[in-house]
C-alpha cells in the first residue's frame, strides 16, 4: 500500500481551466472519498492520478516517488495503480478467472495466480472462476473488476463511480463488499463519486471538489455537519436555509434562537438546519407554529413539507411518527446549527 501526495495540480482544456491548484494527501491504507457534482473536475483528477492525462502544473507523489511534475510524466503502467471503472469493463470473451489475471505476467496468467484467493476476498465463490462475465449480476461484475485491480498487488486503487449503474439494494451490498475487501488487504483507495451517501458512508476521509477547487477535506461527519460553504451545505444532503441575525454564538431565525456550531461575525446571515434536526411537536407545545402541507412516506422515515406563515420548510421524521396533511403542529430545533454570513453570498 502507498500514500498519495498531490500539490498545486492544475489542468486546462482549450484554455478552459478544469483544476485550479488542487492539494491532496491520502494516508496509507485509507479509503478516501472524492466527492463532487458533475463537471467539478473529478474525472480529470482521476485520469491525472492514473497517468492518462498530463498535468499543466503541480506534482503527484505515490509512496514517496514522484510520478508527475515539471518535465516528468511516469506512464500509467509504471505507477502501480489499480483501476476500477464505472461499468467494470470486463472482457466478455474471457472467463472470470482470465479477466482477473489479465494484467499479470504470462506465467501468472497461465497459473491463474491468486484467482481463488481474490474471489474469496471480494465475496464470490471460487467456482465463479469458470463463468463468463455475462453470467454475473452487475454487482458481481464490479467485484470481479475489483479483484482484477487487486491482482497485481497495487500500491493504490482508484474507483471511478463504481456503483453508479447498480440498483439501490445491490449498490449497498456491493459497496459493503468492496469496502471490506479493501480493508482486509490494507489497500490505499480513492473512491470518486457524486453520490453524497456513498461518500459519507464509505470514506474515512472525504474531500469535496467544487468547480475545480478542493473546498473541504475532512472526516465524513464534519463534511455533513459543518459544510464549509452555503452551496456545499445544499449539495451534501438536504438543507433548510433560513435568514437570520447572528449575535455571539446564537442565530435568531423563524425557528427561534439557535446555538451555532461555529462562530461567525455578528449581523445578517443564513442558518443551515438539517431536516432531521427539526422536531414536530403537538400543536400547543412550545415552539413555532406550522401546518403540514405534504407527507412523503418512505417506510422507515418520512419527508414532511411544512408551511410557517409565508415560508415552506422541510423536516424528516421516523416513518411511524409521520403526521397527517393539514395537521397543525409546533416546531423546535434540536442541536447546534451552521450559519453563513450574507457576505459569502455576495462574493
Amino acid at each position: 500500500m502507498s500514500d498519495l501526495r498531490v500539490q498545486g495540480l492544475r489542468k486546462s482544456f482549450d484554455e478552459h481551466a478544469v483544476l485550479h491548484g488542487v492539494d491532496l494527501a491520502v494516508s496509507r491504507g485509507m479509503l478516501f472519498a472524492l466527492l463532487g457534482p458533475s463537471g467539478s473536475g473529478k474525472t480529470t483528477l482521476l485520469r491525472m492520478l492514473c497517468g492518462f492525462e498530463r498535468a499543466d502544473a503541480g506534482t503527484i507523489d505515490i509512496d514517496g516517488k514522484r510520478v508527475e511534475g515539471p518535465g516528468l510524466h511516469v506512464p500509467s503502467e509504471h505507477r502501480r495503480i489499480g483501476y476500477v471503472p464505472q461499468e467494470g469493463a470486463l472482457f466478455p470473451h474471457l472467463s472470470v478467472a482470465e479477466n482477473i489475471v489479465f494484467g499479470l505476467p504470462r506465467a501468472q496468467r497461465r497459473a491463474q495466480h491468486r484467482v481463488a484467493e481474490l474471489l474469496e476476498l471480494v465475496g464470490l465463490p471460487s467456482d465463479y472462476a469458470k463463468r463468463a462475465p455475462q453470467q454475473l449480476s452487475g454487482g458481481q461484475q464490479q467485484r470481479v473488476a475489483l479483484a482484477r485491480a487487486l491482482a497485481p498487488s497495487p500500491g493504490l486503487v482508484l474507483l471511478d463511480e463504481p456503483f453508479s449503474s447498480l440498483d439501490a439494494a445491490l449498490r449497498i451490498e456491493t459497496r459493503h463488499a468492496v469496502a471490506q475487501a479493501l480493508a482486509e488487504t490494507g489497500t490505499t483507495a480513492i473512491l470518486v463519486t457524486h453520490d453524497q451517501a456513498e461518500a459519507l458512508s464509505l470514506g474515512q476521509q472525504v474531500a469535496v471538489l467544487w468547480k475545480g477547487k478542493l473546498v473541504q477535506n475532512a472526516p465524513a461527519r464534519e463534511i455533513y455537519r459543518q459544510p464549509a460553504t452555503r452551496a456545499l451545505a445544499e449539495f451534501v444532503g438536504d438543507a433548510v436555509l433560513l435568514p437570520a441575525v447572528v449575535e455571539g454564538r446564537h442565530a435568531t431565525c423563524a425557528l427561534g434562537n439557535l446555538p451555532l456550531l461555529m462562530p461567525i461575525e455578528n449581523g445578517p446571515a443564513d442558518v443551515m438546519i438539517r431536516p432531521e434536526q427539526i422536531r414536530l411537536n403537538a400543536q400547543n407545545a412550545q415552539g413555532c407554529e406550522a401546518r403540514v402541507i405534504d407527507v412523503i412516506f418512505n417506510g422507515k422515515d418520512a419527508s414532511i413539507k411544512l408551511r410557517m406563515k409565508d415560508r415552506i420548510i422541510s423536516a424528516c421524521v421516523q416513518g411511524h411518527r409521520a403526521p397527517r396533511i393539514d395537521e397543525k403542529i409546533s416546531l423546535t430545533v434540536e442541536g447546534e446549527v451552521m450559519a453563513y454570513s450574507k457576505h459569502e453570498r455576495a462574493s
